[in-house]
């Protein structure tokens, strides 16, 4: 059973800084690629990043520049470093990761970027 749990959310003002961690468990060995999304409110599930197994990332464009991926794959935690926070950054983020037999989620950690 493939369990997601992220962490790190919370309150923070403009230009500030967060890293979010999700934390894996089960058989995710094989997985295809690993990321972050994210839900304003009244708005769609967005991209935030994505790490292929090999290490290629893409980053949504509200965030390239500011944002960084990264794995630490003895823990099996996933990481999302979070710089120059906007206000528009505010959303729920999730970690996904796919395997062969679908996409896995976690329950989700609350951004707020206000001042």
């Amino acid at each position: 059973q493939v369990q997601l749990v992220e962490s790190g959310g919370g309150v923070v003002q403009p230009g500030g800084s967060l890293r979010l961690s999700c934390a894996a468990s089960g058989n995710i060995w094989r997985f295809i690629w690993m990321g972050w999304y994210r839900q304003a409110p009244g708005k769609e599930r967005e991209l935030v990043a994505v790490q292929s197994r090999n290490g290629v990332t893409n980053y949504g464009e509200a965030v390239k520049g500011r944002f960084t991926v990264s794995r630490d794959n003895i823990k099996n935690t996933l990481y999302l470093q979070m710089s120059n926070l906007r206000p528009e950054d505010t959303a729920v983020y999730y970690c996904n990761v796919r395997l062969v037999d679908g996409d896995y989620w976690g329950k989700g950690t609350l951004v707020t970027v206000s001042s």
